[in-house]
């Protein structure tokens, strides 16, 4: 299986990008998914999951038991837990221009860091490429959860989910629809012959090389 790369990343968001540009600019507000945040805060949160984890990996010296120390908070309670938060007045274009540019700082910071970078992440120390298929990972499964509240089409590449699952979701089975045992592996659909997921689900950040 290839890697996860920035590249990834870049094709991910560029997915996104296109799937939610003609989508109005009052529309975000409605609930997304089966999700307790609304489109907006869904997209938002992804955003700032880009950002984060650019910061991360980023870092010639990065922290191996806690976060790059932005100041984290949510804006209402049950809200998303963010560093960054887009003005109000945003609109659609201006989401999708800054998860664009959120992605780009992923995609450059996997692409520059040496191979064998450690830095922190709340399931256990990781690589580049664990922060590349974490990135591609919030984006496809929060794209789903944009698709369900604003009921619109999403059912990303095979390869791209994939890639993604074998780097982050060792144990999902291989001989599945990838975007389907994705979905399921993240909690957000049932796979036959496999026990649902539901909000218990989690994701190995560790590189093979250190498990």
């Amino acid at each position: 299986m290839e890697p996860v790369t920035g590249d990834d990343v870049t094709a991910g968001v560029n997915l996104l990008r296109r799937a939610f540009a003609d989508v109005p600019d009052n529309a975000w507000r409605v609930p997304a998914g089966d999700l307790a945040w609304s489109c907006w805060e869904t997209l938002e949160h992804l955003i700032d999951d880009l950002f984060s984890y650019a910061i991360q990996v980023a870092a010639s010296d990065p922290p191996r038991d806690d976060l790059v120390p932005f100041a984290y908070h949510a804006a209402r309670e049950g809200g998303p837990m963010n560093s960054l938060f887009l003005q109000p007045s945003a609109g659609t274009a201006g989401l999708l221009q800054s998860l664009e540019v959120c992605g780009v700082f992923l995609a450059g910071a996997v692409r520059d860091a040496p191979p064998d970078r450690r830095a922190h992440h709340g399931y256990g120390l990781s690589d580049p490429e664990g922060f590349a298929a974490m990135g591609v990972v919030e984006t496809l499964v929060h794209g789903e959860d944009l698709a369900r509240g604003l009921r619109r089409p999403w059912c990303p590449p095979a390869d791209l989910c994939a890639r993604s699952l074998h780097r982050l979701f060792p144990d999902a089975p291989a001989d599945t629809d990838p975007w389907v045992t994705l979905l399921w592996a993240t909690g957000r659909g049932t796979l036959p012959g496999h026990p649902d997921q539901g909000t218990k689900w989690r994701w190995e950040a560790r590189p093979v090389a250190d498990r």
